[in-house]
Order: structure tokens, then sequence, then C-alpha cells
């Protein structure tokens, strides 16, 4: 790859974690090509990947929230704990940002479930009487077959919670991630607890 070429690449990325971590824009095909349009480069067709779009948004956290970002990611998963023990029947597992730490204040608390059918979550929480919205998210499990599988989208306080239903039989199997295409990493709610008591050991 041609060096100008490279380096725009770069400048697209950086702009993109810029654009997600400070106007909460979620998706990384809508960050991107809003950075490269930004950046006078609207038609390019060198764009960086969602990989590198989020190694930018690391290091766009570590130079620019330094000071602020763990204790949002501490809160984020506070948030994600008691979500995990409301939902317990439910096998609750917490992935994406705010387990990998590269969460910030507009990131979403996004945890997959387990049942039987997706009305059984929804009746959970018309029962709780929690207002939420229903979507669909494409996910696949191999790289040639894609499924829709069933979100239920709710305002926790002033977080997001995204919950994706999974059958039980997937729990052994995680869905590839949009970002590197490797099995998500998920974490159960013992795991997610010893990450907030870790956080505070290394605090005191």
């Amino acid at each position: 790859m041609p060096k100008k070429d490279q380096q725009m690449r770069e400048y697209i990325a950086t702009e993109a974690a810029r654009f997600m971590v400070e106007h909460g824009i979620k998706n990384y095909y809508q960050a991107k090509r809003k950075a490269a349009t930004f950046l006078g480069a609207a038609d390019t067709k060198n764009l960086p990947t969602n990989q590198e779009i989020e190694q930018a948004v690391g290091a766009y956290l570590r130079l620019f929230k330094s000071q602020s970002q763990p204790a949002t990611v501490e809160r984020l998963r506070q948030t994600a704990l008691e979500a995990m023990d409301f939902f317990s029947r439910f096998n609750p597992h917490l992935v994406g940002s705010v387990l990998s730490g590269l969460a910030f204040e507009y990131s979403d608390i996004n945890l997959h479930l387990f049942a039987d059918t997706e009305e059984e979550v929804a009746l959970f929480l018309t029962e709780a009487g929690i207002p939420f919205q229903l979507k669909s998210k494409q996910l696949s499990f191999s790289s040639k077959l894609f499924q829709n599988f069933p979100v239920y989208r709710f305002i926790a306080g002033e977080v997001a919670v995204e919950l994706t239903v999974f059958p039980p039989a997937a729990t052994r199997h995680a869905p590839l991630s949009p970002i590197d295409g490797k099995p998500m990493r998920r974490a159960g709610r013992k795991k997610v607890q010893s990450l907030l008591k870790a956080k505070t050991q290394a605090a005191d």
C-alpha cells in the first residue's frame, strides 16, 4: 500500500474513533464514512477495518480520557453486574466494550441471554414494567452463515442496555465478533465481579 494511502487510512481511523467517543456514533461503518467525508476523502475505497478503528478508539481513550475513562468503565461494569443479577434466570454473559475495557460515556452494556424462546425475555421485561425496543441483529457462528437474533434494548438510569437472546445451546459457542472475526469474548457474573474486585484492590 502506498504511504500516502496508509496515512489517510490511519487518519480516517483516528477521526472515526473521535466521532465514536465524542459524538456517540455506535456503528463502525457510519463512523468511518463520516470520518472519510470530514477529511475530504469521501470517495476513498481504502477505509480502515473495524479492528483498526477499535485500536484507534483505545489510543484515543488513553490520550484524551485517561483521567475519566477508568471510572466510566467501572461504573458501567457495576451497572452490568446489577443487570446480570436481574436477568439471572437467563444465564447472562457480558460482551463488548464494557467487558474489554474500551467503554466510554456513550457505550451500551451488551448482554447475551439464553432462553428457549425470545418471548420469555419479552414477558419478563413486560412484567417488570420495563419499556423496551425490539430489534434484530445479524450474527454468525461461522464465516458463511448469518442468522438474525432478537435484541431487546432499554434504558437503565442513563445507560442503554442491549439484550441479545440466543437458544440455550449457544452457551457453548460464542458468535463471531464483527470487529475481528473471532468468537466473541464472554464473561459470566463471577468474571465481571472479579474484574470489579481487581479494580477496587488496585485502587486500595
